[in-house]
C-alpha cells in the first residue's frame, strides 16, 4: 500500500486530498503547516509528497529544500497552488519537485500525476539497485585467480579503472577479456553510466558502421527509422570493442577520426555529435605484429595501446585451476539447481597437467557438464572427454614401461628405490625449470603440480633457480 503525506494549511484541501486517495487504496498522512510536514518527514519513509506552495512561515520550496536532509530525500513531490506562473513552476523544478498542478485542479489529473511519480521514483531505484548489484558482481572479487600472473592484473586494474585511458586488453580466447573490461569499467566513476559491448568481428562489415555510430531515416535502403549507434548508447560510459584486430581498413580510419576528434556523424547525417565515451578494446590478435604486416594502422594502435593490460592463458597460471573449479562448482550449481558434484583427487590432476587451449572458457564449459549430468556424484578420470587423456596417465593413473627411464636397471643386486625415485624427481624438476625459463608456475604446470608444492620441494631439495 503506498504511503503519501499531504500537506496544506488549507483543510478542505486535505480533507479531499485523503479521501481522493484512500478512495484508491492509498494510506495517508497529512500536515497542517511545512515544519509539520518536514517532521513527518524525517520520522517516516513515504511514497510521495504533495505540498501546498504558499503556506505560513514555512512554504512549499522551504519544504523542499528542507527534505533533502531527511530519509525521504529521493521521495518524489507534487507542488499544488493556486498562484501558478511559469516563475512559480520552474522554482518548484528546480528545487526538486517532480511535476506541478494549479488550483482549481481535476482530481482525475492529480491522481494521474501521483501514480506517474511514484511509477518514476520506482524504475529509478530498481535501476539504481540494478547498477549497484552490476557493480558488485564485477568487483574484483568476480575475477577468480591468486596467481603471481593475476595479481599484475589486478594491480593494474586498481591503478586504471577511474582514468579516461584507453585500455587495449591482448589475451587468447577464452581468457576473460570482457570480464575485466565490465570491472574497469564498474570499478569507475562511469560505473552509473552504461557499459556498452561490440564484437567487431561478428558484425557483417557493411553494417558495422551504421552499428557503431548509428543511421538516420532514409540513409539507406531498409533504413526505414533512426536509429542511434553504439557510441550514442554508451555517452557517459565505456564502449568495449572486443576483437577489434578484425576491424578492416575503412572503419579503422573511421574510429581512428572518433579517438582523435571525439565527435562523429551519423551514417546520413551531416550534424556532429560529441563522443563523451571511454573506450576499452580487446584482441587475441598480437597488433604490433599486425602494424608490421600493413593489416593494421599503426596511428590506430597507439591510440588503443594507451595502457597494454595482458591476460595470461590459464596454463600460465595452473595454481588458479582449482579456485576456478570451485566457483564454477558453485555457480552452476545455483544456476541449475543441482547438486555439487565431487571432484576426485586424479581428476584434479588431470586438468591441473591439461593444456586448456580453449583457456577459463573451457574449464568453464566442462564444469557445467558435470553439474548438469554427474549432479552429487564423484567425477572419475573416466568422465573426462577423450582429450584430456590423450598423451597422459591412463584412467587408472598406470603409466606404460615406456615411461621408466632407460638408464634405469633392475639386477639381482637390487637398487634403492627411494634414492633413484629422489633423484629422478630432482632431474625433471631441473628440467622442467630450464624448459619453462625459470618460471616456477610455468614448471609447476609442466610437472602436474601446484607451485606451492615445487616450491616446497625446491626447498627441500636445495634447488635454487633464479624464479623469473
Amino acid at each position: 500500500m503506498p504511503n503519501i503525506l499531504v500537506i496544506d494549511d488549507d483543510r478542505d484541501v486535505r480533507d479531499v486530498l485523503r479521501s481522493l486517495f484512500e478512495s484508491e487504496g492509498f494510506h495517508v498522512t497529512v500536515a497542517v503547516d511545512g515544519e509539520t510536514g518536514i517532521e513527518k518527514l524525517g520520522s517516516q519513509k513515504f511514497d510521495l509528497f504533495i505540498t501546498d506552495l504558499v503556506m505560513p512561515d514555512l512554504d512549499g520550496l522551504g519544504v523542499l529544500s528542507k527534505v533533502k536532509n531527511t530519509v525521504n530525500a529521493a521521495t518524489p513531490c507534487i507542488v499544488i497552488t493556486a498562484f501558478g506562473t511559469v516563475k512559480t513552476a520552474v522554482e518548484a523544478m528546480k528545487h526538486g519537485a517532480f511535476d506541478y498542478v494549479t488550483k482549481p485542479f481535476r482530481l482525475d489529473e492529480l491522481l494521474l500525476v501521483a501514480k506517474r511519480a511514484m511509477e518514476f521514483a520506482k524504475l529509478r531505484d530498481e535501476n539504481v539497485k540494478l547498477k549497484r548489484e552490476l557493480k558488485g558482481r564485477y568487483d574484483f572479487h568476480g575475477i577468480i585467480g591468486t596467481s603471481r600472473e593475476m595479481e599484475k592484473v589486478y594491480r593494474l586494474i586498481e591503478k586504471v579503472a577511474d582514468t579516461d585511458s584507453t585500455v587495449l586488453i591482448t589475451g587468447e580466447s577464452g581468457t576473460g577479456k570482457e570480464l575485466i573490461a565490465r570491472t574497469i569499467h564498474y570499478n569507475s566513476s562511469r560505473a552509473n553510466n552504461n557499459f556498452v559491448p561490440l564484437n567487431c568481428a561478428a558484425i557483417p562489415r557493411d553494417l558495422l558502421e551504421t552499428e557503431l555510430f548509428g543511421h538516420e531515416k532514409g540513409a539507406f535502403t531498409g533504413a526505414v527509422s533512426t536509429r542511434i549507434g553504439r557510441f550514442e548508447l554508451a555517452n557517459g560510459g565505456t564502449l568495449f570493442l572486443d576483437e577489434i584486430g578484425e576491424l578492416d581498413p575503412s572503419m579503422q580510419v573511421k574510429l581512428l577520426r572518433v579517438l582523435q576528434e571525439k565527435e562523429f556523424e551519423r551514417v546520413g547525417s551531416t550534424k556532429t555529435i560529441k563522443a563523451d565515451v571511454r573506450i576499452l578494446a580487446a584482441t587475441n590478435k598480437d597488433l604490433e605484429e599486425e602494424t608490421k604486416a600493413g593489416r593494421f594502422r599503426e596511428d590506430l594502435f597507439f591510440r588503443l595501446n594507451v595502457i597494454p593490460l595482458h591476460l595470461p592463458p590459464l596454463r600460465e597460471r595452473r595454481e588458479d585451476i582449482p579456485l576456478l573449479v570451485d566457483h564454477f562448482l558453485d555457480k552452476f550449481a545455483e544456476q541449475k539447481g543441482k547438486d555439487r558434484p565431487l571432484i576426485s583427487g586424479d581428476v584434479m590432476k588431470v586438468l591441473m597437467s591439461y593444456e586448456w587451449k580453449g583457456n577459463v572458457r573451457e574449464l568453464e564449459n566442462l564444469i557445467e557438464r558435470f553439474v548438469i549430468l554427474k549432479s552429487g556424484e564423484e567425477i572419475k578420470v573416466s568422465d573426462l572427454p577423450d582429450r584430456f587423456l590423450e598423451g597422459g596417465p591412463a584412467p587408472g593413473g598406470e603409466y606404460s614401461s615406456a615411461s621408466v627411464p632407460e638408464d634405469i636397471v633392475l639386477t639381482h643386486e637390487g637398487i634403492n628405490l627411494n634414492e633413484v625415485l629422489d633423484e629422478l624427481e630432482e632431474k625433471l624438476i631441473v628440467q622442467a625449470l630450464r624448459l619453462a625459463g625459470g618460471v616456477k608456475s610455468k614448471a609447476a604446470g609442466l610437472l602436474g603440480l601446484n607451485r606451492t608444492t615445487l616450491v616446497e620441494k625446491l626447498k627441500k631439495k636445495g634447488i635454487t633457480l633464479q624464479d623469473q
